[in-house]
């Protein structure tokens, strides 16, 4: 590993997006301890103190642990991820939108611009609800212009983390926008750790709790780490062709269909469809539906758990499909003169293919639905509150990954031995 390390640090343009990477997270880091305008802290934090539980736990992971401390970037990239998740359905919708994405970079670049324009509409309305609701009773001075500061400050600190998160996916290495999340929860590591050894000393919770947890993490990083690494190869056959007086094709391949093709971006996407109650409910603070919101939509909760695994269950065959079309694959073969063995070209492949990637799709499904919701479970039988969960778990060891693949291809494209080798 070090050596490996050491090897990808030899390499210029790998090193700058590194440094590039690096500096990007500190500067969120930065940001990350800088409060909204007007905001009493010391009162928010005896708040705040043990609210890891339900929706607000859920914010909390999103924004990088800024939520909690209503700092500057208190609604982390939420807006932008819905935002993305309302674009993608819109392109299931109207077949105009669709043909759009289609269209090359040009049509990706007018998405993306449309993705931008309404997560800055979505953060106002966020900011809104928050500043109004949850937060108005911590400001130094309440009133219409603490509020109007507020939002004007939430919804900057989303459209710098959004321009952030773009510039580190063109420029850095791994996903901008899942760096910052696995940001957030890294640095929540210390002060999880020390609150632990805390509990223990004043007996609020007991060894056998913390041996429970610890066995339970083991678990569920070696399990992330196989069904992400879990694949189904389909063989490949190129027919031979002869141009001029050489012969072309004939060699053997294959398309390898993960069984977790989308990653840790359906628990991502499930949490935002899951805060979106919670936003709703803040600006209505009093009401009969915040109290519903409070009580049942908990990480105790039966609605709750059934919600998120669902939630992960679907948008995982949602965002494979979007990732890999069979059609689209089975057309590039035919073009190119490549068949699956027994397989006839055209409609049949894509069909075969379709059939073949839903299979493996329902265990990587079930899979990220039972890593996130397990340990509320345990949980509730233990009567510990496991604050560095499932989920935060799953983006740790998802974004590691996946980072680390993108930083093998950047080597193997020079020839070194990486990382996964």
């Amino acid at each position: 590993m070090f050596s490996t390390l050491k090897n990808a640090w030899k390499i210029p343009d790998l090193r700058k997006r590194i440094l590039y990477t690096f500096m990007m997270i500190a500067v969120f880091r930065l940001g990350s301890t800088v409060p909204v305008p007007g905001i009493d802290s010391a009162k928010l934090a005896a708040a705040f103190a043990n609210s890891e539980d339900g929706l607000l736990g859920l914010f909390n992971l999103m924004s990088g642990g800024n939520f909690k401390t209503f700092t500057i970037f208190a609604l982390g990239i939420s807006p932008y991820i819905t935002a993305s998740i309302v674009l993608n359905l819109l392109q299931i919708a109207f077949p105009s939108l669709e043909a759009l994405a289609r269209e090359g970079e040009e049509g990706r670049k007018k998405i993306a611009r449309y993705t931008r324009y309404l997560t800055v509409v979505l953060a106002v309305i966020q900011g809104v609800g928050f500043s109004l609701g949850y937060f108005q009773r911590f400001f130094l001075n309440p009133g219409a212009f603490s509020t109007f500061i507020s939002v004007l400050t939430l919804t900057a600190g989303t459209a710098f983390l959004m321009y952030l998160g773009e510039k580190i996916t063109e420029n850095g290495i791994g996903n901008g926008i899942s760096l910052f999340i696995f940001a957030g929860i890294i640095a929540r590591v210390p002060e999880t750790t020390f609150s632990t050894i805390n509990n223990l000393k004043i007996g609020q919770v007991n060894l056998i709790q913390v041996i429970i947890f610890c066995l339970v993490a083991v678990a569920i990083i070696s399990g992330v780490i196989f069904i992400q690494q879990g694949q189904r190869k389909i063989p490949v056959q190129y027919a031979k062709r002869v141009v001029g007086r050489k012969m072309y094709g004939g060699q053997s391949t294959h398309i390898p269909l993960k069984v977790n093709q989308a990653g840790v971006i359906p628990v991502i996407f499930a949490i935002s469809i899951l805060m979106f109650p919670l936003t709703i409910s803040a600006f209505f603070p009093g009401s009969g539906f915040a109290v519903f919101v409070g009580k049942w939509l908990n990480q105790t909760s039966v609605l709750y758990n059934v919600l998120y695994a669902i939630l992960i269950f679907a948008f995982t065959f949602f965002y494979t499909n979007v990732t890999f079309n069979p059609i689209e694959v089975s057309d590039r073969l035919k073009t190119n003169g490549g068949f699956i063995p027994g397989i006839r070209p055209g409609k049949p492949t894509a069909e075969y293919l379709g059939k073949s990637l839903n299979r493996i799709t329902v265990v990587g499904g079930l899979f990220l639905a039972a890593i996130a919701i397990l340990p509320n479970f345990l949980g509730a039988l233990t009567n510990t509150s496991f604050s560095f969960g499932g989920t935060s778990l799953l983006i740790v060891v998802s974004v590691s990954l996946e980072t680390m693949k993108q930083i093998e291809a950047q080597m193997l494209m020079r020839h070194y031995e990486g990382f996964l080798s």
